[in-house]
Formats: structure tokens, C-alpha cells, sequence
């Protein structure tokens, strides 16, 4: 199960729990749960490397690499990056005739990430994490997974349901916060949901609980009143609280390719986010949208999700993210 200090920062001086014993069918080890949840990518990707007779000086072998990054969803800026440096390395002698081309590849992949890695600040007391996307990214599931581990790392957790227009979104979310253990502040359907938000502050200041978070309705990016929606309950987040939202996480299924992509320009267009939280990566071959969203956006990837269970719900690494996609055993 994940490590409370790799997927937060700022615990300080909280108690944290001895790890427990991980239910039946949510053990593996972080690599080999990552390993898994990114095998349909990996296997798209290396199908592709592999089918290449490697030749520096040949335009072709190069040209069939680019194709099969840019299969991979990697993106056109971040595909021509790579390609740039693996010739470098070609040119330095580095990267010879016949080489394997993955271990470089996952050097490079992992070097371009690097910058993308980071971890969600709980320092703030109580931290107030806001979560937006799109309908069936997987949002409510993750806000409540994320209960979960914070409570698995001994923080008190409120959890405000301001999805005010789809009833089985506070079901839903209600039955995650009896799992974690963590006060639930529902709302009633219409109800103005930047007055949920604020309730779920007022609930954490009043019963000295470390993190809120706020679930929102899922919207599109092209529309105008959710987005304006938006806006208010980020206005009056920071009016309740000083600094508030620490965190604005959005949730971005990795099924949807580069729509993932153009969904996450256009909502950090609409509001500051401070990260990304890339879900159902097992169920696609397109697992270099990663790659794409960290190169473009300049937004860090914090989490990711690689399947059904709790566990499966990781901080993102780098360099073993890298190993993964390329098929390539831990580093």
C-alpha cells in the first residue's frame, strides 16, 4: 500500500499509523501494481520499439520511433523533445546500431517527468483540497480513495459533497467517507454548492479536522455557468479561509487521450491547479498522455490510477512510471 510521505507532503509532526495489512487483493508492491496497470500501454509501445531494426543514420528507423510515440498519445512537442535528445545521443556514439532502444528511451521518458513529480501539501491545518473535472473521469471515486490514504495517514478528514446536481454522486461519496472514517457534509439536491464547500470548512475548523475536501460537479470545459460556478467556489473557499484552496487537483481520464489533454488546457485556463490526477490508465494503450500533459501544461502529475482498488490509486514517480510504460523491470 502507498507510503503516506510518497503521496504527501507536509505531515510534520502528525502520528502516523503502522502500515496495515493490505485487504485480499489489493497486495503487489508499488512497481508491480504500477507495472500492471500500465501493461496495455506497455505492450502497445514496445510492440512498436521493437518492430525496429535501429540504424542512427537511418531516417526511417527514426521516423517509425516518432510514429510510435505519437501512437502512445505522447504529443507532438514532447515526441520531437525525445527524438531530439536520443539523437544526441546517437551523435555522441551513445546509442549505437542494433541497441535496444528502451532503457534510453525510459532514461529519457523519466528525465522529461522528473519536473512533474509532486505531492500533495497537507501542511495547511485544516489543508483544503478542491477536485474538478469532467462527468466519468472517475472524480468522486478518487475524492474518495484520497479519504482513505488520508486517514491511513492519520489525519482527520471532512468530506463535502458539493456535486449538488447528480443525487448518487452524495451517495456515493457518503458511503467513502464511512470507509475512511471521515465526517461526511452532504447537501440537498440544488443547493448552492459553494455553500457546501464553505459548510465543510466551517465543519473542519469547528471539530479541529485536518483536511477538506470538496468534491464538485463534473463539468465540461466549454461550459461557461459551471466554470463561472467554479470561480465562486474557489471566491468563497478563500474568503472563509486564508490561503484556501491549497490544492486544486484535476481528475483526467487517460482513455480520452488527447481530449485529456485539451480538457486540461482549457480547465487551467479557468482556475489556478496546483495538480494533476490521472485516472484509468489500466484501461488504455495511450499511456504516454502523461508525458504529453507534464510537457505542455508545466502542471505536476500528483496522482494516478492504474485500477479498481484502493491501492491502486498511486503517487506518481517518474522514473518508475518511465520503467513501466517501456515494459522494463524496477530500477
Amino acid at each position: 500500500m502507498a507510503d503516506p510521505a510518497q503521496m504527501f507532503s507536509g505531515l510534520g509532526d502528525v502520528a502516523v499509523p503502522e502500515p496495515e495489512a493490505a485487504p485480499a487483493g489489493e497486495g503487489g508492491g508499488f512497481f508491480r501494481r504500477l507495472v500492471d496497470g500500465l501493461s496495455k500501454s506497455s505492450r502497445a509501445l514496445t510492440g512498436q520499439i521493437q518492430q525496429i531494426a535501429f540504424d542512427p543514420d537511418d531516417s526511417e528507423a527514426w521516423e517509425r520511433l516518432e510514429e510510435a510515440l505519437l501512437l502512445a498519445d505522447c504529443g507532438v512537442p514532447a515526441t520531437v523533445e525525445i527524438i531530439g535528445r536520443l539523437e544526441a545521443r546517437a551523435a555522441s556514439g551513445a546509442l549505437a546500431p542494433g541497441a535496444d532502444l528502451a532503457p534510453a528511451l525510459a532514461e529519457e521518458v523519466a528525465d522529461m517527468l522528473a519536473g512533474a513529480e509532486a505531492r500533495i501539501d497537507v501542511s495547511a491545518r485544516p489543508t483544503v483540497i478542491l477536485m474538478v473535472g469532467v462527468n466519468g473521469t472517475g472524480k468522486t471515486t478518487t475524492v474518495g480513495k484520497l479519504a482513505e490514504h488520508l486517514r491511513r495517514a492519520g489525519l482527520g478528514v471532512v468530506v463535502a459533497a458539493a456535486d449538488t446536481f447528480r443525487a448518487a454522486a452524495d451517495e456515493q461519496l457518503e458511503a467513502w467517507a464511512q470507509r475512511a472514517d471521515a465526517d461526511f457534509v452532504g447537501s440537498a439536491h440544488g443547493q448552492d454548492p459553494a455553500a457546501v464547500a464553505y459548510d465543510g470548512i466551517e465543519a473542519a475548523v469547528a471539530r479541529g479536522r485536518d483536511v477538506v475536501l470538496v468534491d464538485t460537479a463534473g463539468r465540461l470545459q466549454t461550459q461557461v455557468g459551471l466554470m463561472d460556478e467554479l470561480a465562486k467556489i474557489r471566491r468563497v473557499i478563500a474568503g472563509r479561509l486564508d490561503g484556501a484552496p491549497h490544492e486544486t487537483l484535476l481528475v483526467v481520464d487517460a482513455t480520452t487521450g488527447q481530449n485529456g489533454l485539451v480538457q486540461a488546457r482549457q480547465f487551467s485556463e479557468a482556475t489556478p491547479l496546483t495538480g494533476i490526477v490521472l485516472t484509468k490508465l489500466d484501461g488504455t494503450a495511450k499511456g504516454g498522455i502523461a508525458l504529453a500533459i507534464a510537457r505542455e501544461l508545466g502542471v505536476p502529475i500528483k496522482l494516478i490510477g492504474v485500477g479498481e482498488t484502493l491501492d491502486d490509486l498511486r503517487p506518481f514517480d517518474a522514473d518508475s512510471f518511465a520503467r513501466a510504460l517501456l515494459g522494463l523491470g524496477e530500477g
